[in-house]
């Protein structure tokens, strides 16, 4: 009986945005047009740039026409921290990329997680034994999650501060994942892997000193997807090994995102999902 007047509220919520500083690169808008193009729901999805010092009130102003909110940087881990409640990924990372609003507060969830490991899986990672990840900030506490999620033994981070490791070794103890520290200056050549997940920010050079990493790396999954091909890439191309960007994750994190906006679970596949999908995919990729 209490059912009906909160499924009438729901459906009211018809207001979407992605927020960050900065926010104007975002594709976040065009995924999510297309999604919901795809599934008649006559929903808008705008753009915000919010600093974490404005986040609270920002959040505080917002009304009941408004359904969910895309987080990206730097609100992530302020978003965790004002949630009413977490998925188990947004809590063993401490980090929400997606805000579900309801009349109680907003529900955190963390897409990255679920879209990297399924962005691995189409590129035909489905049970690495070993991985290596190239940076040691937010993003590689979603990818040791996400390979723990395919059956990896064990990740190996580069990163030049130890401290960065060491939480990223506790994430792994988590999640049954040996997590081992290496350098960028190691003098020996570094074991193959099965999967590089490179988590450097975009405009760094990644240096020659790479280049034994991209000859025992195997698959390199750059989180960044502009500017493509990086100078990461580059070095895999050049050893002749395979590179792509950050685009299959991004795509599949917001379909994750999708469902949360439509059904309230992330694990709930939408009606027609290749559908939405591949209209999605072709939003920001072309196909």
């Amino acid at each position: 009986m209490h059912g009906q007047p909160r499924q009438r509220m729901l459906s009211d919520r018809t207001r979407l945005a992605v927020w960050g500083d900065p926010v104007d690169h975002s594709r976040s808008p065009l995924l999510h047009a297309a999604a919901y193009r795809e599934l008649g729901l006559p929903w808008e999805y705008g753009r915000r740039r919010v600093t974490e010092a404005g986040f609270p009130a920002a959040i505080a102003d917002l009304d009941a026409t408004w359904r969910g909110l895309s987080l990206t940087m730097p609100l992530k881990k302020a978003a965790a921290m004002a949630a009413v409640s977490l998925d188990d990924a947004a809590r063993r990372t401490g980090a929400v990329n997606t805000y579900l609003l309801t009349d109680d507060g907003p529900l955190g969830f963390n897409t990255d997680v679920g879209g990297l490991a399924r962005a691995l899986r189409e590129a035909g990672v489905t049970h690495p034994r070993t991985a290596r990840i190239l940076g040691a900030g937010a993003t590689a506490t979603s990818a040791v999650l996400s390979l723990a999620e395919l059956g990896a033994e064990r990740v190996e981070v580069v990163a030049r501060r130890p401290e960065a490791v060491a939480a990223l070794r506790e994430r792994g103890e988590s999640v049954g994942v040996d997590v081992v520290r290496s350098s960028f200056d190691d003098p020996d050549a570094p074991e193959p892997v099965d999967v590089t997940i490179g988590a450097l920010p975009g405009q760094v050079d990644a240096g020659p000193g790479i280049r034994p990493f991209a000859e025992h790396g195997g698959l390199l999954v750059d989180v960044v997807y502009g500017n493509w091909p990086t100078s990461l890439a580059e070095y895999w191309f050049a050893a002749g090994n395979r590179a792509i960007n950050g685009l299959p994750m991004l795509v599949h994190q917001a379909l994750l995102q999708v469902r949360v906006f439509v059904g309230g679970d992330p694990a709930a596949p939408l009606e027609r999902e290749d559908a939405v999908l591949a209209a999605m995919r072709a939003a920001v990729m072309g196909e």
